[in-house]
């Protein structure tokens, strides 16, 4: 298994399919967090609610499977002294705005599906999850930076 996720990939890139698939499966979930956004807009609350839950729980597997790993392996030990270097910048930015979307989203999910305790709870839901999606967003296109840096530029 190991050696089919470091085969080439399927994009036509450097990168191999371990990335590729990461790369498709961040733009699935983007795509779905703005699905589920317009149903709430179309106040369609409750498929807004399981889709936005489908979508946290796929994007933090594959930030967990895949990322974390790689960054704690590639880029954690050339911090400090590289951040200026190659794709260690870009990339510990896209960790930190990631990181912190990652758990404000899933906060915003157990929030929504009543499974945080009652201390816990907000009732402003729309700048929570607003917050939420504009992080998950941004971590996106960086995510996209990097696999462009990374696998396209070869830096």
């Amino acid at each position: 298994m190991i050696n089919f996720l470091t085969n080439p990939g399927f994009l036509g890139t450097n990168a191999p399919l371990r990335s590729d698939i990461t790369l498709v499966l961040i733009i699935v979930t983007a795509i779905l967090f703005t699905i589920g956004w317009r149903l709430a807009v179309n106040k369609r609350y409750q498929t807004h609610r399981w889709v936005q839950t489908v979508s946290a729980v796929l994007n933090a597997l594959v930030v967990v499977v895949t990322m974390v790993t790689v960054f704690i392996e590639v880029i954690l030990p050339g911090i400090p002294g590289k951040l200026l270097e190659g794709s260690y910048g870009v990339t510990t930015v896209h960790a930190l705005v990631g990181t912190i979307g990652v758990l404000l989203g899933l906060f915003v999910v157990l929030r929504g599906n009543d499974l945080v305790p009652k201390g816990l709870r907000f009732s402003n839901y729309k700048l929570f999850m607003r917050t939420s999606y504009i992080l998950y967003m941004l971590s996106t296109l960086g995510g996209i930076a990097v696999y462009i840096i990374v696998y396209i530029l070869g830096k």
